[in-house]
């Protein structure tokens, strides 16, 4: 198993190689679709053999030799309860996305999908990574085809919208650079024989401790560039440019997969690593995450592009997997990891369909249309449905995830429970007004313009890259515990463990060392949870 693992991270790889090396445009079409087919396929053991009830420990894991003396930088792969899901939700978005660009991208095939495997493969990577510096290199691997996808395939701004892009994130990747630089040699001088290691499972363990003073300065490190990733507000702004300029395709992963690199990377390394910088920006986090969910609702309420709106959802509803997280409880992390999927598979829906009604009008402007229920109706359903997933209606996904982050959050202990629930609920009404006022400007009413009376419902081919999408969206809603049961264990875990390290951290910290600043963050932060426990 563990070979497998590896064969599907890097299968996209080889069909790289197979389209540059016949470099026909149609065999180049069968060959990605076939690729990302066989990978989906292959992970599907990866999910049927997961030993549930150690999802704590990384299954399937591979590990190489340190590349070199006093270096403890190693190939180390695995999958967690964290990271499964993410993984399986890449491989099920590859052959859609492939599909997704099959009649409506006509220059540069061989590149063009070259780069989408080669998006898979980075993607992958950054999930199954249990090395930081392995994590690294696929986090920035990630950076490159999607810059050449909005740049060479986008639209008319796209040069303005892949520079915002590329700079935002690399900005934040070379602080956390330096960052993961200083944790390497600090955690290093506590193994011998070592004088830098970035293995994750030393890390995270109860063995190694990072100070108060350090924690501080690198969980900022760390923070920004994972927030940058998300985006969480004010970080957003390069957001809306890229997923209205990229083609369908790298709409669909930008926001399926991408953007949960950013939520990940504040669970997967944040959390263990700086467990009191962590709790003691919460409320700090807790705060932008909420402005995120308001702004990004009030924002796409007013867009006239249903694209650009879409985008804007995503700034509000990545801001409630943020609050999630910072509620630092087992219920909000399940609510906050089970809404990485969500989004993934209903905002990649909505994206999927806006492509699709572009494909036929070539327009976005949400004015252009109005009444076409009536003549694509299958289109229409589809529609329905992703909204309403995207807006949180019981017995779809985005309830589920929605639900549970609000209730941990209620029950928070570093949070002011009371005000970022009202604030995010708030979100939650905003989001069904954005989303049902744009569906019914576009699907109902009159039919406003003659042409639009000719349009051709679905195809066989998008009705098969929706379909998969809405069963999941349906089963989530209805049996959440089918996959909620792969990430409760390590949550459980994760938690207790980052606990228990941030109390001794606590109980051995000179507090005089701090400076003024982050000693009265810590302070407040901790009166705030003792009126908590008293409540």
């Amino acid at each position: 198993m563990e070979l497998l693992l590896n064969v599907c991270i890097y299968l996209p790889i080889v069909g790289i190689a197979a389209i540059l090396a016949i470099r026909n445009d149609k065999a180049t079409k069968w060959i990605s679709l076939l690729t990302t087919s066989a990978t989906f396929l292959l992970s599907l053991p990866l999910l049927f053999n997961f030993d549930i009830a150690n999802s704590a420990t990384a299954q399937y894991l591979t590990e190489g030799n340190p590349i070199m003396t006093g270096l403890d930088i190693k190939y180390l792969l695995g999958l967690d309860g964290l990271s499964l899901l993410l993984f399986m939700l890449t491989t099920l978005m590859g052959p859609i996305v492939i599909l997704s660009s099959w009649d409506s991208v006509k220059k540069h095939l061989m590149g063009y999908y070259a780069m989408l495997l080669l998006l898979q493969t980075a993607s992958m990577g950054v999930f199954a990574s249990l090395d930081l510096i392995v994590f690294y290199v696929f986090f920035e691997l990630s950076l490159i085809p999607m810059y050449f996808l909005i740049g060479i395939w986008g639209g008319k701004n796209r040069i303005h919208a892949t520079i915002k892009f590329f700079v935002y994130t690399l900005v934040g990747s070379l602080i956390m650079l330096v960052g993961l630089i200083y944790v390497g040699y600090d955690a290093g001088a506590a193994i011998e024989g070592y004088g830098f290691t970035t293995d994750w499972r030393f890390l995270s363990g109860n063995g190694y401790y990072i100070g108060l003073v350090e924690q501080t300065y690198l969980f900022l490190a760390f923070s920004l560039a994972f927030c940058i990733k998300v985006p969480l507000f004010p970080f957003h702004t390069w957001l809306p440019y890229a997923h209205t300029e990229a083609p369908t395709a790298g709409s669909v992963v930008l926001a399926a997969i991408m953007l949960k690199m950013g939520t990940y990377g504040l669970l997967r390394i944040c959390l263990p690593l700086f467990p009191n910088a962590f709790t003691t920006f919460a409320p700090y986090m807790a705060t932008l995450a909420v402005v995120g969910i308001i702004y990004g609702a009030l924002v796409a309420m007013v867009q006239k592009d249903v694209k650009k709106l879409v985008a804007y959802s995503s700034v509000s509803h990545l801001g409630f997997v943020v609050l999630g997280l910072f509620a630092f409880n087992t219920i909000a992390v399940q609510g906050a990891l089970i809404q990485m999927i969500n989004h993934g598979l209903s905002t990649g829906a909505l994206f999927l369909i806006v492509g699709m009604i572009y494909d036929r009008t070539h327009t976005r402007d949400i004015e252009d249309y109005g009444g076409i229920a009536k003549v694509v109706p299958v289109f229409a359903v589809m529609f329905m449905i992703a909204t309403l997933a995207s807006i949180g209606l019981p017995g779809l996904n985005g309830f589920i995830g929605e639900f549970l982050i609000l209730n941990g959050t209620f029950n928070s202990a570093v949070l002011p429970q009371n005000v970022f629930v009202v604030l995010a609920a708030l979100g939650v009404i905003l989001a069904a007004v954005y989303m049902l006022w744009m569906y019914q400007r576009v699907m109902f009413g009159p039919l406003k313009h003659e042409e639009n009376e000719e349009l051709v419902d679905l195809n066989a081919r998008e009705i098969g890259l929706l379909v998969p999408l809405v069963i999941f969206m349906v089963w989530i809603g209805i049996r959440p515990v089918d996959f909620t049961q792969y990430s409760e264990a390590q949550v459980q875990e994760l938690l207790e463990s980052s606990n228990e390290k941030r109390m001794a951290i606590k109980r051995s910290a000179n507090q005089q060392e701090l400076p003024q600043w982050a000693s009265s963050l810590y302070d407040v932060t901790d009166e705030l949870a003792s009126k908590t426990k008293t409540k």
